[in-house]
């Protein structure tokens, strides 16, 4: 099999960081080849050059035997060279179809091209309304027409950054049927992900990184997932100590909890009740799009539900906002890190004090202590390990999974009674992960009160003391993780509420 793209010594430097450094390796014609490497290895700047976004300072890149050297995004997709990004570019004001239309150099007629993206996205299996305003849509269905988007430039070179992190299963499965269709008739996948038994299933080549070098290459088919996380990060990973705790009173009761859709595609809340003890972690399950955003912005105070009450330590905190929400100790970490969580613009300093300047005695006489600030974002930054050339740098600048730490952490060092997470660990490596989970089970040992929100079943079960499955926007009610089956889940997740014991 030859190579459709061959990098040889590329290198990229930025100010103190030596993103990749004499990069080499191919992806065969066909193949679907895996990157691999913690947040931080050099895998977001690699295919950054590849897809002409970042000019190399050195070495070189082959595309089919020819001489490639991308100026820009444009050029790259004039080469055959698609791009499915992990954070989404996409316009919110606009609909799925002009969103579609803006990524192409020749767009049909919006009739024509709606037409397409329908057909693509039903052979596929990831429906979508082209006349959908973006705004409305869940992060699954944004990540959708991302995935549609690329498919319909008929590609030669697919880079896939986390395009399954926000995907039910059944939706990577058909994901992943196509993704072998389209290698057996010829394109090439360039596919990273943080989920490696994934990368097992569906690659037939992996590339290693680490600290912006390769390390190895491996057949991942022939690889244990404990293995390749081991060649990423250099050392041997340990599961979250789960320390034995006894849960105290309740922290936080929830009742009711009625709420409207905030679309016409979003999710309405149904009768919600949750009971969440000091001391504990609460894992709530379900695919995407089954309330888990209208879960937290409720619970958070960003939308105030009609119907149902919030109760902090007994006192009712149904009809306050997020800042008295804070206040008084429920804390919030939402799934969108960039955009909703932190201000990509923003440097860490300013974002640490964005949520933490009431809590950290950041204020004074109305003004912010930014001395205070630049210092909590220091204490987070070393607690979390959080790779970054200091508080100064902008959001954006930052890996996924080394802002997912830093916000988790920000949250976290705040001391809450209550804290609530949405997606905790989506995009972030294996190493981090577990430094995430180890921080959340940490603070439930401490006293708080943990919910974790999550797609991600096996991070649940391994962390929550007890498990609740969220679907169309009804809450089961929660057993214990110890008395659980995959028949049981799968029955919770599906909707089968009336068949759980009641709220303990």
């Amino acid at each position: 099999m030859t190579d459709l793209l061959r990098i040889d010594g590329l290198t990229k430097r930025y100010p103190g960081v030596v993103a990749n450094d004499g990069v080499s390796f191919a992806v065969r014609t066909g193949g679907i080849h895996a990157l691999l490497g913690e947040n931080g290895a050099g895998k977001s700047t690699l295919v950054k050059v590849i897809y002409g976004l970042v000019k190399p300072d050195a070495g070189t890149m082959k595309l089919d035997g020819a001489s490639y050297a991308p100026s820009d995004p444009k050029a790259a997709r004039a080469a055959g060279v698609a791009m499915v990004f992990q954070h989404f570019s996409l316009f919110e004001a606009l609909s799925v179809a002009e969103n579609v239309g803006l990524g192409m150099e020749d767009p049909p007629r919006m009739r024509d091209l709606s037409r397409r993206i329908r057909e693509v996205s039903e052979t596929y299996g990831l429906p979508l309304d082209p006349s959908a305003r973006v705004g409305d849509l869940s992060a699954g269905e944004r990540q959708r027409v991302e995935i549609v988007r690329c498919l319909l430039q008929d590609p030669r070179l697919l880079i896939m950054d986390e395009p399954t992190s926000v995907l039910t299963p059944q939706e990577v499965a058909i994901l992943f049927e196509t993704l072998r269709k389209l290698a057996g008739e010829g394109t090439s996948i360039l596919y990273i992900s943080h989920k490696l038994e994934e990368i097992r299933v569906l690659c037939d080549a992996a590339t290693i990184l680490r600290g912006g070098r390769v390390v190895g290459e491996c057949d991942p088919r022939e690889t244990s997932a404990a293995e390749l996380a081991e060649r990423m990060v250099g050392t041997k990973l340990a599961a979250p100590k789960v320390r034995t705790h006894k849960a105290g009173d309740v922290v936080l009761e929830v009742a009711g909890l009625s709420l409207p859709a905030p679309g016409q595609f979003g999710t309405a809340l149904k009768n919600v009740g949750l009971r969440l003890r000091a001391g504990e972690v609460l894992g709530v399950g379900g695919v995407a799009g089954n309330g888990q955003d209208e879960l937290l912005s409720a619970l958070a105070g960003e939308r105030l539900a009609p119907v149902g009450s919030i109760l902090l330590e007994g006192k009712d905190i149904s009809r306050s906002g997020p800042a008295r929400r804070r206040r008084a100790g429920l804390l919030t970490g939402p799934e969108e890190r960039l955009g909703h969580a932190a201000v990509p613009n923003m440097s860490l300093t300013r974002n640490a004090a964005l949520t933490g300047a009431q809590r950290k005695g950041m204020l004074r006489r109305g003004f912010v202590d930014w001395a205070r600030a630049k210092g909590f974002a220091d204490e987070v930054i070393a607690a979390f390990d959080v790779r970054t050339p200091g508080p100064e740098a902008a959001a954006r600048s930052l890996s996924g999974g080394n802002l997912q730490k830093f916000v988790i952490g920000r949250e976290v060092l705040q001391n809450p009674k209550v804290l609530v997470v949405n997606q905790p660990t989506w995009g972030v490596d294996a190493a981090a992960a577990a430094a995430i989970r180890q921080a959340l089970v940490d603070l439930a040992a401490g006293g708080a009160g943990v919910l974790i929100i999550s797609q991600d079943l096996d991070e649940l079960l391994e962390v929550s003391d007890r498990f609740a499955a969220l679907n169309e926007g009804r809450l089961s009610d929660p057993v214990p993780t110890a008395d659980l089956t995959l028949e049981r889940i799968g029955l919770m997740l599906g909707g089968a509420h009336g068949m759980e014991a009641a709220h303990v």
